[in-house]
C-alpha cells in the first residue's frame, strides 16, 4: 500500500471540482485505462474519496485497492495484470462477488462460502474448502499484497463485535498460511458491524453480514516491474 508523504502531500489541495471530473473518468473507464487515468489526480487522495463512495459493505477493501494507485503507464501495465488475476479468481471460485476496483481487485466470499456461525471465529469445512482454492490462485500471483476484513453481524456490543471481526479476519490468514501463502503479503483488519451488506433484522440478513472481504493490490516488487518495463 502506498500512503501520503510529504513530496505528494500537494495533492491533498486538489480542487474539488477536479477530484469530481476525475471520479466521473474513472468510472467510466475500462480496466486497462483506469491506472492511467487514476494517475493524474493523486491516487492516495482520490483513492479515500472513491473509497467512501462505492456503496454501503465496501468501503474498507475498495478505499484500500484506490488507496494503493500507482498511475500512469506503469497504472495500465498493473491493470492488465490485475485483470488476469480476477479472472483466474472468478474461475476457481464462481460463488464469489469479484470486482476489478482501479489497481486492484476486492473479493466477497458471499453468503456461506466464508461465513462463521453466530458468535464463532471457527472456520467451517466448506470455509477452508474455498479457502484452498483461494490461496491456489494467491500463490500463483506472488506479486501482490491482501488485506482481509472481518465483518460480523449486529447482535452483541460495538466493542465485541470489532473484537469477533478481528478475530474471524486473523482466522482467514492463519488458515492460508497453513495452505502456504506468505504471512508478510497479509494484513488483517475487524471491521465489527459497520458495513453489513444485507439487514440485521432477520436470521439470513445477519448471516450474509458475518463475512470476510479482501483487497489485493500489487505489491513493490510488481510495481517496480511495471515501473521499469515502460
Amino acid at each position: 500500500m502506498r500512503f501520503l508523504n510529504k513530496t505528494n502531500f500537494a495533492g491533498l489541495f486538489l480542487s474539488a471540482g477536479l477530484l469530481l471530473t476525475s471520479c466521473e473518468t474513472v468510472q467510466n473507464a475500462n480496466n486497462q485505462q483506469k491506472g492511467t487515468v487514476i494517475g493524474a489526480t493523486a491516487g492516495a487522495v482520490l483513492g479515500g474519496v472513491l473509497g467512501n463512495n462505492l456503496g454501503k459493505g465496501k468501503n474498507a477493501p475498495a478505499g484500500a485497492v484506490l488507496g494503493g494507485i500507482v498511475g500512469g503507464v506503469a497504472g495500465n501495465v498493473i491493470g492488465r495484470n490485475m485483470d488476469k488475476q480476477a479472472k483466474e479468481i472468478k474461475e476457481t471460485l464462481p460463488g464469489a462477488e469479484v470486482e476489478r476496483v482501479g489497481e486492484g481487485i476486492r473479493v466477497t466470499m458471499k453468503e456461506n462460502m466464508v461465513n462463521f456461525g453466530f458468535d464463532s471465529s471457527e472456520l467451517t469445512a466448506a470455509a477452508k474448502a474455498n479457502l484452498n482454492k483461494l490461496a491456489t490462485v494467491l500463490k500463483n500471483n506472488m506479486d501482490t499484497n491482501i488485506n482481509i476484513y472481518g465483518h460480523t453481524d449486529s447482535k452483541g456490543t460495538d466493542a465485541y463485535n470489532l473484537s469477533l471481526s478481528e478475530r474471524r479476519a486473523a482466522a482467514v490468514k492463519s488458515y492460508l498460511v497453513s495452505q502456504g501463502v506468505a504471512s508478510s503479503r497479509m494484513i488483517t483488519m475487524g471491521m465489527g458491524e459497520k458495513e453489513p451488506v444485507a439487514s440485521n433484522n432477520t436470521d439470513a440478513g445477519r448471516a450474509e453480514n458475518r463475512r470476510v472481504e479482501f483487497a489485493i493490490t500489487a505489491n513493490e516488487e510488481m510495481i517496480n516491474e511495471a515501473q521499469n518495463n515502460n
